[in-house]
């Protein structure tokens, strides 16, 4: 059995930008097992995994250890390879989560997608010590989202420079950590660590922008936004806050496209 694989770029208009995700388009569900060997060979931060349904597609996030609840990047880059390969004349794309819902996904004329995706509900929480000494820097503010911690720092350079224990990190009862400030150049910058997942540091992270979007938005004042996250391969992300969902907005590219012997 062959089955088609493609490798995306996402949030970047560059090969080797952005965050790389593969797509698989299956006929219908193969086992579990397969579908985390498969993820696990492609050693990628997400490997995505949809079937068609009657009016929309059913779409599953693996990362090389674990199905994840909601992955931002790899739904991006499903819409980029149905948008672009399967010659679909619809401009919105609905995707159904079995963990995460409804997603949609629009076709916007500059060659950008924007996802419409539920928001993260965040709660300020004490500082946590052992997230600070896995860090190694104490924030001015922490939250705690469905998965995530969330860690505010005061500048740009304070999050450029951070360098966590990722053997600490991956002691921590969550999913992820985001580390955030102000920019100089956009809005707000970040960073994710999620050693738990099997992603040190994750190069571009949609999901995360869930949690973001909302903070930076009551911050600033603004529901429009400019983001950069702050990987060595970098991802520039436009963010709307519509209240109880975000949308996010970003370009990809096709790095590769294949095919998975199966046997």
């Amino acid at each position: 059995m062959k089955q088609k694989i493609y490798q995306i770029d996402a949030f970047t208009d560059t090969v080797f930008g952005g965050n790389p995700a593969a797509v698989c388009l299956l006929q219908e569900w193969l086992p579990d097992d397969v579908i985390q060997n498969i993820a696990a060979e492609n050693n990628l931060a997400e490997t995505a995994f949809a079937v068609s349904k009657a009016d929309y597609y059913e779409l599953r996030w693996f990362t090389p250890e674990l199905e994840v609840d909601l992955c931002g990047h790899a739904t991006l880059a499903t819409a980029f390879v149905l948008f672009n390969y399967y010659g679909l004349k619809e401009n919105t794309l609905r995707f159904i989560s079995p963990r995460s819902g409804e997603l949609l996904v629009d076709r916007n004329l500059d060659g950008s997608m924007t996802l419409d995706f539920p928001k993260d509900e965040l709660f300020a929480v004490e500082n946590q010590e052992d997230i600070n000494r896995a860090i190694g820097k104490v924030p001015l503010q922490t939250f705690k989202g469905k998965t995530d911690f969330l860690l505010v720092f005061e500048s740009q350079e304070v999050i450029e420079n951070i360098s966590p224990d990722f053997h600490l990190l991956n002691q921590l009862d969550c999913r992820g950590v985001i580390v955030t400030s102000v920019g100089k150049e956009v809005d707000f910058v970040s960073r994710f660590f999620a050693p738990q997942c099997g992603i040190p540091e994750d190069p571009v992270t949609g999901s995360a922008h869930t949690s973001l979007t909302p903070y930076w938005s009551s911050t600033l004042d603004k529901t429009k936004m400019s983001a950069k996250q702050l990987s060595q391969r970098g991802g520039a992300l436009g963010c709307e806050y519509l209240g109880d969902r975000v949308k996010i907005t970003g370009k990809a590219v096709c790095y590769m496209v294949g095919e998975i012997f199966l046997r």
